[in-house]
């Protein structure tokens, strides 16, 4: 027996092809998405995990009689070769995420007058319009009616069912009644009788609501209705208590069944207005709108009033910082005394740093997957160690650590990268190099509005004059005890510098450029910086960053000639302030590889 034909993936896409067939379709799309078009996926819409093997987060399938493909962007190329081999899956490599790519293939490999079907429910309605477009102009007819995944996946999960639960205060800074008055003002200045929520960090924020119905993200899985006088959640039963039913009646919030969703929007008087955000809505709902209902179409008001986080939000915000940094001490302590003596591996990485942030007040749950990779494993971006692969941390070289924590007041994402052993002239270089783009970012001023993905060569700028690059943006917005991919703003040279992206006074950013080395090393580093008044004058207000995160930066691996007077007192600056901020929540060995770590050079 051939190794192909004992790879189940083998069996789902033969699966799959049989009931393309019985439907009539030449191409079906299996995209990475829910109804709530989600980063992080419940196990009920983990389709084309389930039929490919493929475990990142992104990336699309595509499948026909006799060709199936998954199209994935460069942080997750070698990854994919290795979980795609033997499904007899095609790696198809595109530049980056946002690629259509897959669009330009179905146009050109597919018949004029066949069809190509996917299921409306999961895809994005701006999506779907670019592939309506892709498709007419070849006379391919497009099918978004079907869910084949029902037909081929027996035992499909059912919908999450974990508990919702109230964001209190002090966290909880401004009620939920005052979030629903601002969005009903946001809404009569478009003219909206109506809007509907898909997404789930917006729906939690807005309700001051959290849950666990995706990994790392503290949200759950529904959608709402707000009119002008009453709003309706819609939510699998059982996940809303009676008390908790009660406290959103007082506070005009009815709640309904997760299916009833579109039976509203279908319900909506032909006389009303709408206001839908197209890049946040899936086209299934979109077409349960009635035709006579006027459409207006323009960014969720809650995606950018959630961004702007609040004085009083980003005081909680330190505290969680310093919380987590003092997490680090403990783990980063516990690491250089373990090493030499007792085995520690990748996976190690991840218990310990995890078990520590869990000692710390106000920790919920990791933000997202911890990527420890050592030596060549960290070249790859999105790496992630697991019990069948996985390095151990031994020898000379350096180790990528990408982390973070949902605490209930806010949410942290950090990279480091230690020195272990011996580092050598190169890697030095490497990681100095990295580390001036990210000072260059931190030391930035800019007219407030700027739009975010202009400032993403400030912090290429110094790798960028080794002839070096990386293929990633530089940074995310940051949720607040919420997702840690936030939008609008993003700074990468992949985003179109559109009016949504502008900074703000508030926004929460990462800041991470790298260098990587494919089967050598990779360095990326991380803060989150905070927006904050810069001042201003004739020239309009500027905006500065303020850096959250504190942790030390590991100086072992600094080549410090190759720093600026100006980079080496940041440096020193900011080492200053992480051990002012740590020094009291921490003691014993913590304590002592906190003051070791934070010594000026």
């Amino acid at each position: 027996m051939n190794a192909s034909s004992q790879n189940p993936v083998v069996a789902r896409i033969a699966a799959l092809r049989s009931a393309m067939l019985a439907q009539g379709l030449a191409a079906y799309i299996v995209p990475s998405a829910d109804p709530h078009l989600s980063e992080y996926l419940p196990g009920r819409w983990q389709g084309r995990r389930w039929l490919t093997g493929f475990r990142g987060s992104v990336g699309t399938l595509v499948v026909t009689a006799d060709f199936s493909g998954l199209w994935v962007d460069s942080r997750y190329w070698t990854q994919a070769e290795a979980e795609l081999a033997g499904s007899g899956i095609a790696l198809m490599k595109i530049a980056v995420a946002s690629s259509q790519a897959h669009l330009d293939w179905l146009a050109g490999n597919v018949a004029a007058g066949a069809s190509v079907g996917v299921d409306g429910a999961v895809l994005g309605l701006a999506a779907a319009r670019a592939l309506q477009a892709a498709l007419d102009a070849q006379g391919i007819v497009l099918r978004t009616e079907l869910d084949l995944l029902e037909a081929v996946w027996t035992d499909r999960p059912s919908l999450p069912d974990a508990a919702i639960y109230q964001h209190e205060a002090p966290y909880a800074t401004v009620s939920r009644v005052d979030k629903l008055a601002l969005l009903r003002g946001e809404m009569q200045r478009l003219g909206a009788d109506w809007h509907f929520v898909s997404t789930l960090d917006d729906l939690a924020w807005l309700l001051n609501l959290r849950g666990a119905d995706v990994n790392y993200n503290p949200v759950f899985v529904g959608h709402a209705l707000i009119g002008q006088h009453g709003a309706t959640l819609f939510v699998a039963a059982g996940k809303v208590d009676a008390a908790l039913a009660a406290k959103l009646a007082v506070d005009g919030v009815q709640v309904a069944a997760y299916a009833e969703a579109a039976a509203a929007l279908a319900a909506l008087p032909a006389t009303a207005s709408l206001l839908i955000d197209p890049r946040r809505i899936t086209l299934g709902l979109r077409q349960a709108v009635p035709a006579g209902v006027r459409v207006i179409e323009a960014i969720n008001p809650s995606t950018f009033a959630k961004s702007r986080k609040s004085e009083a939000e980003a005081g909680f915000v330190r505290q969680a910082m310093e919380q987590d940094g003092a997490a680090l001490c403990e783990f980063f302590s516990w690491l250089e005394g373990a090493l030499g003596r007792e085995r520690v591996t990748e996976l190690t990485i991840d218990e310990q740093i995890t078990a520590a942030r869990q000692r710390r007040a106000g920790f919920v749950c990791p933000s997202f997957a911890t990527i420890a990779g050592f030596n060549g494993n960290g070249a790859m971006p999105h790496y992630r160690a697991t019990r069948e692969s996985h390095a151990a941390i031994e020898g000379d070289g350096l180790l990528l650590i990408d982390s973070g924590g949902q605490y209930l007041g806010g949410t942290t994402d950090i990279t480091r990268v230690v020195a272990v052993g011996q580092v050598s002239p190169a890697q030095q270089r490497d990681f100095t190099l990295v580390l001036k783009g990210m000072i260059a970012l931190s030391m930035a001023r800019f007219p407030q509005g700027t739009r975010s993905p202009l400032l993403d060569a400030l912090a290429r700028a110094p790798i960028w004059a080794a002839n070096i690059d990386f293929g990633h943006g530089t940074g995310h917005g940051v949720g607040y005890f919420l997702n840690v991919h936030e939008g609008p703003q993003s700074i990468s040279p992949h985003s179109p510098p559109e009016p949504h992206t502008a900074m703000e006074l508030g926004m929460i950013t990462s800041n991470e450029p790298g260098i990587y080395r494919p089967g050598q090393w990779g360095v990326r580093i991380e803060n989150l910086l905070l927006n904050v008044s810069a001042g201003g004058g004739k020239f309009g207000e500027f905006l500065a960053f303020e850096t959250l995160t504190l942790c030390p930066i590991d100086t072992r691996c600094v080549d410090k000639a190759l720093l600026r007077a100006d980079e080496l007192a940041w440096l020193n600056d900011y080492h200053a302030t992480v051990r002012n901020r740590l020094l009291p929540l921490v003691d014993g060995a913590a304590r002592d590889w906190l003051l070791q770590r934070t010594e000026a050079i």
